[in-house]
């Protein structure tokens, strides 16, 4: 099922016809023969059982030749992100990503050492690889779940930066709780997939990355973040390492990439951030940067005022602004859940 939220609620799109029916109206067409609460949000049919979500979409079906549509644009916010955990699980995209932030933002002097190193070899300079622990376990930080932009939300330009930046990422979100999960457990309470722009400040990252003791995500990826406004059921991507995608800004396309080159499985990624833990609902999960699909990779770097789009095939789309009047308290001063 691809499903929104609304004003009205969560609604869901009948692929026969292309209209979106309100959950609600469905569930109360099909009466008592559903078994579904009227009420139930985005998050609540994400955890139904198969059986009874396929009921749903059957119904959702009936419900399209006799119940008025929504108009999908009215969607926001899919679901209030309980909290937020990013993984960076593509070597390539660390490597390059660690070339440009080097070419870029480090002294001169190590630039050249390691632009020097790569044309006489023509080999990677080891310090650009993924180091041993990326390879131990699933690297990951947790961001600001509180400042989630919806589709169509525009994006302030960070005060403390100059080079603004988007990630492309397929992100999941938990139908289920965990704790200390095997990669089995973990993968199965997965309930949808959705798109999400990891908002990055890449010239503060390259400063946490030689002065920090946290690591290199201390203010560069706290600002913001953008969910697209459709969510998948996990049913509907089998594979997430077959996912393709795109980034475009003021419609010419910059790059494209997948996940196929993911050493980490989701699985294995899910049952890591359980250690120990309890995961719940709502928790949102993202799987890292397709490779090639970051302005950092490409050493090409939006600005205010252009309209950056994501696109996941088969899962949905992210359109964002970067609006040289919002500010962080315009943009999320009256949200209730942030």
């Amino acid at each position: 099922m691809r499903l929104r939220t609304t004003p009205l609620g969560p609604i869901a799109l009948d692929p026969t016809s292309g209209r979106w029916i309100a959950v609600r109206s469905a569930v109360e067409a099909g009466a008592a023969d559903l078994g579904v609460p009227a009420e139930i949000d985005l998050l609540g049919v994400l955890a139904l059982p198969a059986a009874e979500r396929s009921a749903l979409a059957e119904q959702v079906a009936r419900a399209a030749a006799e119940s008025e549509s929504v108009d999908p644009a009215t969607a926001g916010l899919p679901f209030p992100a309980r909290s937020m955990r990013a993984f960076m699980v593509f070597p390539g995209h660390l490597e390059q990503s660690a070339r440009v932030l080097v070419k870029r933002f480090f002294p001169p002097p190590m630039a050249r050492a390691v632009a020097t190193y790569e044309r006489v070899t023509h080999r990677t300079f080891p310090a650009l690889k993924p180091n041993k622990g990326f390879y131990a376990a699933p690297p990951m930080y947790v961001g600001n779940h509180a400042a989630m932009l919806g589709d169509h939300e525009d994006v302030w330009w960070p005060s403390y930066t100059e080079f603004l930046d988007f990630e492309l990422e397929l992100a999941c979100v938990l139908a289920r709780p965990l704790s200390d999960a095997t990669p089995e457990q973990a993968r199965a309470a997965i309930g949808g997939w959705f798109v999400l722009n990891d908002w990055s400040a890449r010239d503060v990252q390259a400063e946490d990355v030689r002065h920090s003791v946290f690591g290199p995500v201390v203010k560069s990826k706290t600002f913001a973040n953008s969910m697209g406004a459709d969510v998948v059921t996990a049913d509907e991507l089998p594979d997430w390492r077959t996912a393709t995608g795109r980034v475009l800004v003021d419609g010419e396309q910059w790059c494209a990439g997948n996940t196929a080159e993911a050493h980490w499985d989701i699985g294995d990624m899910l049952a890591h951030a359980s250690k120990g833990e309890y995961l719940a609902p709502g928790d949102v999960f993202s799987t890292g940067t397709m490779p090639g699909c970051c302005g950092l990779e490409l050493d090409r770097w939006v600005r205010r005022g252009q309209t950056v789009r994501l696109e996941i095939d088969g899962i949905g789309d992210l359109t964002t602004t970067i609006s040289a009047d919002a500010t962080p308290e315009t943009a999320l001063g009256s949200r209730t859940d942030a």
